[in-house]
């Protein structure tokens, strides 16, 4: 059980508004915000080198600390500056040739499908999507008659940007690995509102962001890459941090994770984004799950229940996210307009995920994110408001 009265005390943003956007970035706890502060101020008082080595048994731990909010081990974990900044130093490093193939779903997200499509049109490979099923996520037997042993990866998106359906990732991942591909989970909307468990999913590589369902700070990122991706990937770049110069033309990269960092990066934010995981792991990820996914069916519900609005959500298993329309009235409108009512909301584009949404004819939704600081009279509010605007008022 979360206490809603120390949640309500670290989050004094969510008091005078209904704040539905912690898909796009959340209201940091005070704890993650004292943090980042009290470094900034500890390196104006003495410099950054010497603020850093006072706090270096301090990022040290939290490689442990991420290790333990997603179920791997802790020489497996690397911080970067943000989720893309994660992807695509793992996808960088995947040897790509002609004719190997990558297969995505239908709800990939843009950010991905960009270096995507750039890097197997420069080395002719192939991106080819597995249509979804029913539920929004990848067709089981779509995807067994896609995979062959010229499947390289298969990247996946544990729950979209563009609405609320969580994959079957297990499911997924027993069948890659069975052609001998790896899988590469974007765990973005994931992390902070879904208990991540790498090794129960038996995914090889996942990426995620602070500044979302987390709650950490802008500008922060993890990558976490298993065994079997660490015999496969070659990382292509590297400098003083994730290597050692060895001699005149010599130099021995890392044989951990953290070969994909640099060795400069904002140190009062990687601080916040080790205590805003510290923090989610104190309040037990299982329970932000579940007042996270209660909290947003009591959205959906109540949104559902408005004449003119038309929620588009999908999946048998739903998580944070919830996505609607309002009959008439562009979601762009709809924001600004719930902006003005001190309800905070954002938009989903079809350039986000193009293949889903152009699937289902749609160019943008509304989309809210309820975390579990969120009160039921706010939710309640917002559906009052969606109403009000549905109803012309």
């Amino acid at each position: 059980m979360i206490d809603m009265t120390k949640v309500l005390a670290d989050t004094p943003g969510a008091a005078d508004r209904v704040f539905l956007n912690s898909a796009g970035a959340s209201l940091p706890p005070t704890p993650v915000l004292e943090t980042v502060l009290g470094h900034l101020r500890r390196e104006a008082e003495i410099g950054g080198y010497e603020a850093a080595d006072e706090r270096q048994a301090d990022v040290e731990a939290g490689y442990g600390v991420f290790a333990e909010l997603l179920g791997c081990r802790a020489d497996q974990i690397a911080f970067t500056d943000n989720a893309t900044r994660s992807w695509l130093a793992a996808f960088d490093a995947l040897p790509l040739g002609a004719g190997d193939r990558v297969l995505v779903g239908e709800v990939e997200y843009g950010g991905n499908a960009i270096p995507l499509l750039m890097r197997a049109q420069a080395v002719g490979a192939t991106v080819e999507v597995v249509p979804s099923d029913s539920d929004g996520t990848f067709s089981a037997e779509a995807l067994a008659d896609l995979l062959d042993e010229r499947v390289k990866l298969v990247s996946v998106v544990h729950v979209p940007t563009n609405g609320g359906v969580v994959a079957d990732v297990r499911r997924i991942s027993d069948a890659a690995h069975a052609a001998g591909a790896l899988v590469m989970l974007d765990a973005c909307q994931a992390v902070g509102q879904l208990v991540i468990d790498a090794e129960a999913l038996d995914v090889d590589i996942v990426t995620g962001t602070g500044r979302k369902w987390l709650r950490g700070p802008r500008g922060t990122g993890f990558l976490a890459v298993r065994d079997r991706a660490v015999a496969v990937l070659r990382p292509k770049l590297a400098d003083l941090h994730g290597a050692t110069w060895t001699g005149p033309d010599s130099y021995e990269l890392r044989s951990d994770a953290r070969v994909y960092e640099l060795w400069e990066f904002d140190l009062a934010a990687r601080l916040g984004l080790i205590e805003a995981a510290r923090y989610l792991l104190d309040l037990g990820p299982k329970a932000v799950e579940e007042a996270v996914t209660q909290r947003a069916a009591y959205l959906r519900s109540g949104l559902a229940a408005i004449p003119g609005v038309t929620v588009h959500d999908l999946g048998a298993r739903k998580a944070g996210l919830v996505t609607f329309s309002v009959a008439g009235r562009a979601a762009t409108d709809v924001q600004a307009e719930l902006a003005t009512r001190k309800v905070t909301v954002t938009v989903s584009s079809r350039s986000s995920t193009y293949f889903d949404m152009s699937r289902r004819g749609l160019t943008e939704i509304v989309r809210a994110s309820p975390h579990y600081f969120v009160t039921e009279a706010q939710l309640d509010t917002a559906i009052e408001e969606v109403a009000a605007i549905a109803g012309g008022r």
